[in-house]
């Protein structure tokens, strides 16, 4: 690899760090009765509120629907993403040390399949909040309705407006994962042109 790939794939690695400190994903509601909206914040650890109230504020509206409480510590994945994060900090600096290019390919491949299987297992997470409803239970009933929040972009919800987005240390992991591609592709555009060369050396003195 040469030394701006390692460069790159030293400050990729890095940013991660702020995974641990900064809120990766963001849910946000709105409506005519909350002037200041709510807001929930999923951390690599744990699920916040945007202000001190709001988890709670947000459990007691699932609540007169059928939705389940959000409890962070009853969710498996917040458990395993500082594993992970960690991981791809540790083998991504190795990759920057060791400077062998199919493990910047590996890296970068297994990287955006942990973005791909961390979205889909949050749509599922969003569409089993959303669908299983304890209905009987639910002071609200609306036949066929379902509370799902989008996983990206805005939806409306009754008088609620849902709001899904990346939030800081998401936009960190979509940087550091930018950063092993451009990496991987100013390494490829950069190969030594030796081998070729010495390819096209030889042919002549076949032939003779």
């Amino acid at each position: 690899m040469t030394s701006r790939a390692r460069i790159l794939f030293v400050v990729g690695s890095l940013l991660l760090a702020l995974a641990f400190v900064l809120p990766l994903w963001a849910v946000y509601l709105q409506a005519p009765q909350y002037p200041e909206g709510l807001g929930m914040l999923i951390r690599i650890n744990d699920i916040t509120g945007l202000k001190p109230n709001d988890i709670d504020n947000i459990n007691n509206l699932n609540h007169y629907i059928g939705m389940k409480r959000i409890v962070p510590e009853s969710i498996p994945e917040l458990r395993l993403m500082p594993i992970i994060i960690a991981a791809l900090m540790a083998t991504g600096l190795a990759v920057a040390a060791l400077g062998r290019r199919w493990l910047a390919r590996t890296w970068v491949v297994l990287f955006a399949a942990v973005a791909i299987v961390g979205l889909v297992d949050f749509y599922k997470w969003e569409y089993d909040y959303g669908h299983n409803l304890d209905t009987e239970n639910a002071i609200i009933k609306i036949p066929g309705m379902n509370y799902q929040p989008p996983l990206i972009g805005s939806k409306q919800l009754l008088n609620f407006r849902a709001t899904s987005i990346p939030a800081a240390g998401g936009y960190a992991l979509i940087v550091s994962l930018a950063l092993g591609v451009v990496a991987v592709v100013i390494d490829w555009r950069r190969k030594s042109p030796a081998p070729a060369l010495a390819r096209r050396a030889v042919r002549p003195a076949l032939q003779m």
